[in-house]
């Protein structure tokens, strides 16, 4: 399989909706409920591009364009981005739609980077 067929194959999509129970006092998905969603997100999307345990380094740059009111739909997409000798860069995406309407834009977007280890904890390279 190619590099580049993996990274396809380990793309990552998962749906939530968005309850009351995660929102703040406006009304809208918590900051760190949706960090929460990404990374767990780009680590499933990195455990399926290389089956090996992974965990995370660093959240780079997290951009939160758009409210996530209660009451919509969330689609989370990771995909790998860049592939090191023992880490991988991988992108989420979350788009919002509403749950009655035919409408989907993006609302927070971020890279998150993972790092490749053994059983001692140690830096293990990513591809075989």
């Amino acid at each position: 399989m190619t590099l580049e067929e993996k990274i396809e194959q380990s793309e990552t999509r998962i749906f939530k909706a968005v309850f009351p129970n995660t929102t703040n006092h406006y009304d809208t998905l918590y900051g760190g409920t949706a960090m929460a969603l990404m990374d767990e997100v780009a680590f499933i999307t990195g455990t399926r591009f290389c089956r090996k345990r992974l965990v995370t380094v660093s959240s780079d740059r997290i951009d939160f364009t758009k409210p996530i009111p209660a009451g919509t739909i969330v689609e989370l997409v990771g995909r790998v981005e860049k592939v090191g000798r023992t880490s991988l860069k991988i992108g989420v995406e979350i788009f919002v739609e509403q749950m009655y309407e035919e409408h989907r834009e993006i609302a927070i977007k971020g890279t998150f980077t993972f790092v490749a280890i053994d059983q001692d904890k140690n830096p293990i390279p990513v591809l075989d």
